[in-house]
């Protein structure tokens, strides 16, 4: 705001000949003029609202921005549009077209690794764990200034997700164990600063994206693992789906403001009932030995997981003062924010799937 906005009114001080040149004082210009200018910005009260009821940007609580940076989502003001045709437009917050066409372009990468060749498969979850530390481990060290050691992670995540499909349960608690003492000795080679925040850092990442990624390679791992997984997928999908398409349509009331504004109670409804319908039909028809009752209780179980892993990195992400974890993905944002609802609904789907039908 500049000075003019809050000094008196141009007729005020002074009168004005026709050329522009003051023609003699009209009024106590300086009292006025001081007056106007030493007046107080005015304190604009808190009326209730939250800064999460936006998407995009990091949350405040009415406290100051996160490390004196400018606001993100705080951008210069495009003219607005008539209110009568906002009114009814809703907006979905990403670019869909981007989204869709990356989706896509996953799930064909996916599905051919899949059903063609089982240990290709076991190398685009490798390969999505190491890429998903790297974008964890980044953004720890840009927002919190905590330096988690990538590279035992990330070599102790790969022997992870293997020794878990050769050797099972019991091998990738093995390696979960190197990888926690890898990390412990590794940051000893730098000074003693910090050095508690950073290996807490880096085993919570050990065990938040390679250790629960390892239940995709125990699903896997089974005679019929390819079914097995892409049933998980299908679920966390659907229920991702539902939850956005029912929520978007009729969200009204807010399931977790402070944490994910945008979603809703009756999204996580949406999500619900889509993932036990398909649960039901990939029970009956894509697993040996599967129940269509079986696939309901299935469906409900990914619907809560998925929905709290997703509130899950949200709260990370709100921490850290971020909106996505990357931008490797154009529409989807990085590896981390497709991982999010997937990495806690994989033991989920792992353990009901044993209890089910067997190993």
């Amino acid at each position: 705001m500049n000075d003019a906005s809050w000094g008196a009114p141009p007729h005020m001080g002074h009168r004005w000949s026709p050329d522009g040149a003051p023609s003699g004082p009209a009024g106590p210009l300086h009292e006025a003029g001081a007056a106007a200018q030493t007046r107080p910005m005015p304190i604009v009260p808190d009326a209730g609202g939250d800064q999460d009821d936006r998407e995009q940007g990091a949350a405040h609580v009415g406290g100051p921005l996160f490390r004196d940076e400018q606001e993100p989502d705080i951008l210069p003001q495009e003219p607005a549009a008539p209110q009568a045709a906002q009114a009814g437009k809703k907006s979905a917050g990403r670019d869909l077209r981007a989204a869709i066409g990356v989706g896509v372009g996953l799930g064909a990468v996916i599905l051919a690794s899949l059903f063609v060749y089982k240990p290709v498969f076991l190398g685009v979850i490798v390969l999505a764990v190491v890429v998903g530390l790297w974008e964890l481990t980044s953004r720890l060290a840009e927002r919190k200034g905590i330096k988690a050691p990538l590279v035992p992670l990330a070599i102790g995540g790969a022997a992870m997700v293997v020794a878990g499909y050769v050797n099972g349960a019991e091998g990738a608690w093995v390696a979960m164990a190197f990888t926690a003492l890898a990390v412990l000795v590794w940051r000893m080679t730098e000074p003693p600063d910090d050095y508690l925040k950073d290996v807490t850092a880096g085993l919570f990442a050990a065990f938040y994206v390679p250790f629960l990624a390892t239940f995709v390679a125990l699903m896997l791992a089974a005679g019929d693992g390819a079914w097995r997984v892409l049933t998980f997928l299908i679920l966390t999908v659907v229920s991702d789906t539902g939850a956005y398409a029912v929520g978007w349509r009729f969200g009204k009331h807010k399931l977790a403001p402070r944490i994910s504004p945008g979603k809703t109670r009756e999204g996580l409804a949406g999500a619900v009932a889509f993932a036990m319908v398909a649960g039901a039909l990939c029970m009956q028809f894509l697993i040996d030995d599967g129940v269509w009752w079986q696939g309901l209780l299935l469906g409900l179980a990914v619907a809560v997981s998925a929905t709290l892993g997703d509130l899950g990195e949200s709260m990370i992400k709100r921490d850290l003062g971020i909106k996505d974890m990357g931008a490797l993905l154009p529409g989807h944002g990085g590896i981390m924010d497709r991982l999010d609802s997937l990495l806690p609904t994989a033991p989920v789907v792992w353990l009901l799937m044993v209890v089910f039908v067997g190993s």
